[in-house]
């Protein structure tokens, strides 16, 4: 169910009232009592002191095992470069309740509108909630004007739209920073040219970055490495029915670190989703496929002997991710090779996780290991001293990893209503 304008609204409060003549079996709650509320967000717009001080009505607890209701914030960029946010609701045992609200915010929004809005969304849900279990007593309702822009996806033959959805980004950056035996400046600059429909993905993006790096070295002598890289890449897809996509992927990029004076692929790609793409911010599991060949101009010889050439590769992707109220977590494997020798391969597995165990304690971890044997781009040269310390050029590899893990432990009191923003600036 979708919060769309603010005459929306106002069929919330309607559905309220009727609400309260709900059966007494609904009625679970004392008609004193104040929603008890967990949050859980991981996203952008997760400003809970903020949501604390514009829905005072509830309780807001610190544990899911506390909570007569579950909420999960989740959200995805749209196609104009704003924010679709959705929430979700779950009633706790034995309060039997599961409903959904989105908001969306367009990309000319302050962090204020954007917080205005998540906090109009989530508190109608909420309300709605402690209406349906008896909770309505302690509710308090306050009328909004507000000019909400938070209607749902719009197709082509709905508006008359003079750019035809596409949206242009242009920006950039130069930074100099040092001190007396270090010197390093940077100019970055992108263009992106990008239109999404419920039908069609396309995007476009140009880049060139300038790196200039001196150190002053023990033996009186300097250090000097001064580099541009740029590339531009595009990506055109078409969704056809709730679970397939193609597209075709495109690049022609310069990057030193990898001995590549330029680069050139244009690979067409399939993928599936065993669930349908709405529901990806909840749950995904999809299968991507590609293959197509990749053009390739040394800045020096390869340890192959090659100063050019033209090379087909393909690759698959399976990931499955999901975010649930006993936590969330998500695992990637890939692989992929090179079409003349499939020994010339890649493969690497990632995951992470993290569970709620019992009440207040939490585990989270996170693993990743990849088998590197494609590297045919390596300088025959090899790599220096310096080169290798300041990571200016790839050395061969057969295998990197990494891991994490840890766990959090949280006792005392259940409430988490009070906001307290005195010494913000102060770490403790």
């Amino acid at each position: 169910m979708a919060l769309r304008t603010p005459a929306c609204a106002l069929s919330w409060l309607v559905l309220l009232l009727s609400a309260a003549g709900a059966p007494a079996a609904a009625q679970a709650a004392a008609a004193d009592a104040r929603p008890k509320v967990f949050f859980d967000c991981k996203t952008r717009g997760c400003d809970l002191n903020y949501f604390r001080t514009e829905i005072a009505w509830v309780d807001w607890v610190r544990q899911p095992q506390d909570a007569d209701v579950y909420v999960i914030m989740t959200s995805q960029s749209t196609g104009s470069g704003g924010r679709e946010y959705q929430i979700d609701f779950s009633g706790a045992e034995p309060l039997e309740y599961d409903e959904q609200l989105r908001f969306r915010s367009p990309p000319t929004s302050t962090r204020r509108e954007v917080l205005d809005g998540l906090a109009h969304t989530l508190a109608v849900g909420l309300l709605h909630f402690a209406a349906v279990n008896g909770f309505g007593q302690s509710a308090a309702v306050v009328a909004s004007d507000r000019d909400a822009e938070t209607g749902p996806v719009v197709s082509r033959e709905e508006v008359e739209d003079p750019w035809d959805f596409w949206v242009y980004r242009v920006s950039g950056n130069a930074e100099v920073d040092g001190e007396q035996t270090r010197r390093t400046t940077s100019v970055n600059g992108n263009v992106n040219a990008s239109r999404v429909t419920p039908v069609w993905k396309m995007n476009f993006r140009g880049d060139v970055n300038f790196n200039r790096r001196e150190i002053d070295l023990a033996d009186g002598g300097e250090f000097l490495d001064e580099r541009t890289d740029w590339g531009i890449t595009e990506l055109v897809a078409y969704a056809f029915g709730d679970h397939w996509s193609a597209g075709i992927q495109g690049e022609v990029r310069r990057i030193r670190r990898f001995n590549q004076r330029l680069r050139f692929e244009l690979t067409p790609a399939l993928e599936y989703s065993y669930f349908p793409y709405e529901e990806a911010t909840r749950r995904a599991l999809t299968a991507f496929y590609r293959i197509g060949p990749a053009h390739r101009r040394y800045v020096e010889t390869t340890v192959f002997g090659e100063d050019k050439e033209t090379r087909w590769e393909h690759a698959i992707e399976v990931e499955f991710s999901q975010r649930q109220q006993w936590g969330d977590a998500s695992v990637r494997l890939q692989g992929s090779h090179f079409l003349h020798d499939a020994g010339l391969h890649n493969l690497s597995l990632r995951g992470n996780a993290r569970f709620r165990v019992a009440r207040g304690l939490d585990i989270y971890g996170e693993a990743g290991v990849s088998w590197v044997n494609d590297q045919i781009y390596l300088s025959a040269r090899g790599v220096t001293d310096e080169e290798a310390l300041l990571n200016l050029q790839q050395r061969s590899q057969h295998f990197n990893y990494s891991m994490e893990a840890g766990l959090g432990f949280q006792f005392g009191s259940i409430y988490n209503n009070v906001v307290n923003n005195r010494f913000r600036g102060t770490r403790f």
